[in-house]
């Protein structure tokens, strides 16, 4: 499961997919309607918001938006369109090594993508959450 803190802009059509149907499942997880994945080290941010289910939703609004600017057409019924939340801070390291871990990723599957997005100095994350100086994330693997 990868819940990327980037801006869904900056990923593949796969990545995309993939992270509107993973971010679906953290959903069902915060939800309490699934036993899979209730330890996912990446849902922690969710888990500790006030508002868990209004995050995950405001996270997923900005999938959806980014899906229907290129066209696909995702499932607005699955989640709650206009939910505020407040945001969540993710820390500089955390934004610098998703980028390099999501090239790493293009570079295999999206020449094109990959190189657009090379000379990316300081990348923009999701609407979701704030940029604060700090490494990557505790929780977060070595990849």
């Amino acid at each position: 499961m990868r819940l990327w803190s980037l801006h869904p802009k900056y990923l593949d059509t796969k990545g995309l997919i993939a992270c509107w149907r993973e971010s679906l499942l953290a959903k069902k997880v915060l939800e309490g309607k699934t036993n899979g994945y209730k330890f996912h080290p990446q849902l922690e941010r969710f888990k500790v918001h006030p508002e868990p289910i209004h995050a995950i939703d405001l996270y997923l609004s900005v999938l959806y938006e980014e899906a229907a600017k290129r066209g696909f057409i995702f499932d607005i019924t699955k989640l709650n369109p206009g939910t505020a939340a407040s945001k969540i801070s993710v820390p500089s390291g955390q934004i610098m090594f998703e980028l390099g871990h999501l090239m790493k990723k293009l570079w295999r599957r999206d020449r094109k993508k990959y190189f657009a997005l090379r000379r990316i100095k300081a990348p923009e994350c999701n609407p979701l959450f704030s940029i604060i100086d700090g490494e990557k994330e505790s929780w977060e693997r070595d990849i």
